[in-house]
């Protein structure tokens, strides 16, 4: 009875309306080349609307701290203080450096968890690989990636070359690229987006996308794994550090084992929401609309519970600017 209460159909809806908030708050930002202002539109917006939310909530995945943007903090409370209790992962802005261009594909995101089940995973950087339904169960992060194409490519029982992953254009995921590139495999390198790039393994979206793979952000590993879990899709993650002060905030974190391989069950256990809104248009959401009465907005919720995936099309009123008086 608890888990049938904590995801109940009317709390999805307080979960769109908070990822809505962010949304908008946001694409007032798009093309403007503010990356900071974006973020912290988006974050103040998100957190007025949690306090809203009839539930106990405690932030399990946030960011911030890794390039010093404003966030939705590691163990910050929220809700309104009734109701269950539950672990939330949040990204206001899923790709801010596609917002601040006027790119196509930013988001907001958040995804619901009963207390505990989330991995408390502290805001730094991840080696990821990502699958959809065919070749879940046969990923090894523990394996180079060369042995990881192979298994996609047998799963999926197609030609390596045939093989299509998605990576972060980052100086780090260099030397991945390189050995995807000499066994064949067709790479798409995106600037932002790896939730996006996750969720596609899974998803039929415009392009396809057979795996995600290299280094990105831990709390997007994690939101990755509710959303795979909705879709029946698989996520693998390992920490990677860049210094002594992140390894630090690790073990403060409760990370005990720094090498572990973290499965996807231990991303995200449970019956999971993961529900994003498009911010500015992509082969995933529709960005907010605005018109001169009213904004659109448009939303996409998954529950694991039962798979259900249900598209979200909402109109708000735009407010009313007082004007003063002509004298």
């Amino acid at each position: 009875m608890k888990a049938i209460h904590c995801f109940a159909p009317s709390l999805s809806i307080d979960v769109v309306s908070v990822t809505e908030a962010g949304a908008i708050a946001a694409s007032r930002y798009a093309g403007s080349g503010n990356r900071m202002g974006a973020d912290r539109s988006a974050v103040a917006a998100m957190r007025k609307h949690l306090k809203k939310c009839p539930f106990q909530g405690r932030i399990a995945i946030g960011e911030g701290l890794r390039d010093a943007a404003p966030a939705l903090r590691f163990h910050e409370k929220t809700g309104n203080g009734c109701g269950p209790s539950v672990d939330i992962a949040v990204d206001p802005l899923e790709g801010t450096r596609i917002c601040a261009n006027g790119k196509p594909g930013s988001l907001s995101i958040m995804a619901l968890a009963q207390k505990g089940q989330l991995l408390h995973a502290p805001d730094m950087f991840m080696l990821k690989i990502a699958v959809g339904p065919e070749a879940k169960g046969v990923i090894d992060l523990n394996q180079p990636l060369s042995r990881n194409v192979a298994f996609i490519s047998k799963a999926k029982k197609c030609r390596i070359k045939d093989l299509r992953f998605t990576i972060l254009n980052r100086p780090y995921n260099q030397e991945f690229i390189e050995v995807l590139h000499r066994m064949g495999v067709l790479i798409k390198v995106v600037d932002d987006g790896d939730v996006i790039g996750a969720i596609s393994t899974s998803w039929h979206l415009n392009n396809r996308n057979d795996c995600l793979f290299g280094i990105g952000g831990a709390p997007e590993g994690v939101l990755a794994a509710t959303a795979l879990h909705c879709l029946g899709g698989e996520i693998q993650g390992k920490l990677w550090y860049r210094n002594p002060d992140e390894i630090r905030r690790a073990r403060n974190a409760g990370i005990k084992d720094l090498k572990k391989i973290y499965k996807h069950e231990e991303l995200a256990r449970g019956p999971v929401i993961f529900c994003a809104t498009g911010v500015t248009s992509g082969p995933f959401l529709k960005g907010v609309e605005h018109y001169p009465t009213k904004i659109v907005t448009h939303s996409v919720v998954m529950s694991s519970h039962d798979r259900a995936i249900n598209y979200i099309d909402t109109e708000h009123d735009r407010p009313r600017v007082s004007r003063r008086a002509k004298g």
